[in-house]
């Protein structure tokens, strides 16, 4: 069983941190403040040891209302709730804040502990049990033990630790998968070591040696230490108060909010995609682009809540938003928050993140946008695993998404992701695109593509009858930029396979079309063809030729020659010269008769063997290096077999 987390909770002044003293021996309050002042400022931490042998981490949180944002901060993580109300007191507001926060961030065990049992009346102490009675109806208390303690006198402490124990053997803590992560609630230096971060884990596990990210930022450093309860380890897992020592990283580079997780498996975002629960307890609506206080993991961010489907949200509403956060936060689905009212200062809900990188703001104008708010409520709140993978595969369109990308949007990675992307990949609602990358597109989006291509290439075809096709670059342009290369091919390849599209060379056409010469492009294509025959050798520029066929379009030129190149009629020897077929065959064969002879040719004996001019020799003796008939040595040729 892992190590589980026993937290405090409870109003200031009611006796947590002389709770957690009687109870383990430990002094939580380490700041001279907070001896001085007699209250706790920043979380404390301590241990137990249970007479069934397991350790409970215990996290000691400040009650008074200006540290609420160091309670939260200490919440997370907490896996039990030790609930403080004292004896002479009762129910006060920051009992009820930290209550309401309690449950907004996921709490659902916990026991009651009355302190202070030793300055009042059995009649009143009788009156509080009443009004904690009223007070846990309905709540995730309502059947917790409540268990009157005096840490003057050590009364209650024994029946605590029997409850403890029971507690821990009878409930099922179960190690929490995933990548290990850390949100840091505390760091400092330590001479001779570097920097020190501390924190709960809150899943997996890490080892000394390996590599940890400062999330939201890219810096990266190595584990050099672990410690637990104060002893060294080499190995931590989920539910471990812990402190890692970090090499290659600075103190002040480190500060509270921030979580530590191997490289890849977090991504920052600005916007969170949630639900929301709007605290019933408040005396007023939250308008539309409130700004807010939101806290996630440990840490305190500046937002707005933009709501999706209304202009104001009514106490006890129960809806999806979007927070927008003016600082990135590294967060899973399903990680809980709270929300505190930017001024005055208060705690009015919370909930669960549901989608941690959303592509875009959610709008909420149009028909379509509140359509798609319908949607995104039903997909990512009510919806199953595979509901949510092909949801985000929507969102991201034309680029899709690799099974690293959707494991960071699920929380969930290796076997366990394997496992849910087995039902849509085999039901083909989702394709793989790339299999190196593991990339997916939903199949919706890659029959989109695939009808833009067809669709594409059906134009070019008729507006350009006598070209065979585009290249992949121009044809990819044609149907967008925005889609993904890999997703682009995966198309492609497809509409090959199905033989709806051939390509030949660098050209890609439909499977139907083929080049057909209307009367006109006809008698061209014969009077070409015969212009360059006839001119044998001493060929005409392509300037000459244009100005020889001025009576025809400029562009139907330049398509009949083009054709008459691809089908083998026509050879370019230079950007200015072409030679027809016929011709320059027979020259390539004396060519290849002279040097065999030889042993070697040069400008001057092909201009005697041809009587061609500079202006024609060069380009074709050029050409002929090119199509590797020769290599040129020096100054001279000779055939390329030979060497």
């Amino acid at each position: 069983m892992r190590e589980i987390v026993l937290g405090t909770a409870g109003h200031v002044d009611h006796g947590k941190t002389s709770f957690v003293r009687a109870l383990t021996g430990i002094e939580t309050d380490r700041l001279k403040e907070e001896q001085k002042r007699g209250i706790t400022i920043e979380l404390g931490f301590a241990y137990l040891d249970l007479p069934c042998g397991h350790r409970l981490g215990i996290v000691d949180v400040p009650g008074h209302e200006k540290f609420v944002k160091n309670m939260v901060a200490g919440v997370t993580g907490m896996d039990i709730l030790a609930f403080i109300i004292a004896a002479d007191e009762g129910i006060m507001p920051q009992t009820r804040e930290h209550f309401e926060i309690c449950s907004l961030m996921g709490v659902k065990q916990g026991i009651v502990i009355v302190t202070k049992i030793d300055l009042v009346e059995p009649d009143w102490l009788e009156m509080v049990d009443e009004e904690i009675s009223a007070f846990c109806e309905g709540s995730f208390l309502e059947e917790a033990p409540v268990i009157h303690v005096s840490s003057t006198t050590g009364e209650g402490l024994e029946e605590v630790l029997a409850t403890l124990d029971r507690f821990v053997t009878s409930h099922n803590f179960r190690e929490v998968f995933g990548p290990f992560r850390l949100p840091v609630d505390r760091s400092f230096a330590m001479k001779g070591f570097g920097a020190v971060v501390t924190g709960t884990s809150i899943s997996g596990r890490i080892s000394v040696g390996e590599e940890l990210q400062l999330y939201p930022t890219e810096q990266v450093a190595k584990v050099r230490g672990i410690q637990v309860h104060a002893e060294s380890v080499e190995e931590v897992e989920a539910g471990h108060r812990t402190a890692i020592n970090l090499q290659g990283v600075d103190t002040n580079d480190i500060e509270r909010g921030m979580v530590i997780a191997p490289p890849g498996v977090l991504e920052s975002s600005y916007m969170l995609d949630c639900q929301l629960l709007y605290l019933g307890s408040n005396s007023k609506p939250l308008k539309h682009r409130a700004r807010i206080r939101v806290h996630i993991g440990t840490s305190e961010v500046i937002g707005r809540v933009s709501l999706l489907d209304r202009d104001k949200l009514q106490p006890g509403d129960e809806v999806v938003v979007q927070l927008l956060l003016e600082k990135m936060v590294a967060v899973w689905p399903g990680d809980r928050y709270v929300i505190r009212s930017y001024s005055p200062v208060a705690t009015i809900g919370g909930g669960v993140i549901r989608g941690n990188l959303p592509f875009r703001k959610r709008k909420r104008l149009t028909k379509n946008d509140r359509e798609y708010n319908k949607t995104l409520n039903t997909s990512l709140i009510k919806g199953s695993v595979e509901e949510r993978v092909l949801f985000f595969l929507a969102e991201s369109g034309e680029s899709g998404l690799t099974a690293s990308d959707l494991g960071i949007r699920l929380g969930l990675f290796g076997k366990h992701l394997k496992k849910e992307l087995n039902d849509p990949l085999s039901t083909r609602k989702m394709v793989v695109v790339d299999s190196p990358t593991q990339r997916y597109v939903i199949r919706e989006i890659a029959e989109e593509i695939k009808e833009m291509v067809l669709a594409c290439l059906g134009e070019y075809h008729k507006a350009n009858p006598l070209q065979v096709g585009l290249v992949k670059e121009e044809l990819r342009s044609a149907v967008g930029k925005r889609v993904d290369m890999k997703v682009f091919n995966y198309c492609l390849k497809e509409l090959i396979r199905k033989s709806l599209v051939v390509q030949e060379e660098s050209a890609i056409r439909l499977a139907t079309h083929q080049v057909a010469l209307k009367a006109d492009e006809e008698k061209l294509q014969r009077e070409l063809t015969n212009w360059y025959t006839g001119k044998g050798l001493s060929t005409p520029t392509l300037k000459e030729t244009m100005s020889q066929f001025s009576d025809y379009p400029t562009s139907l030129v330049k398509e009949v020659l083009s054709l008459l190149l691809r089908e083998g009629n026509l050879v370019k020897i230079s950007e200015t010269l072409y030679y027809s077929q016929e011709v320059i065959d027979p020259l390539i064969e004396s060519v290849k008769e002279a040097i065999e002879k030889e042993g070697e040719i040069d400008a001057p004996r092909f201009k005697a063997l041809t009587g061609l001019t500079r202006k024609f020799s060069i380009p074709i003796l050029e050409y002929l290096d090119r199509i590797k008939v020769t290599m040129r040595i020096g100054d001279k040729r000779v055939l390329r077999k030979q060497v």
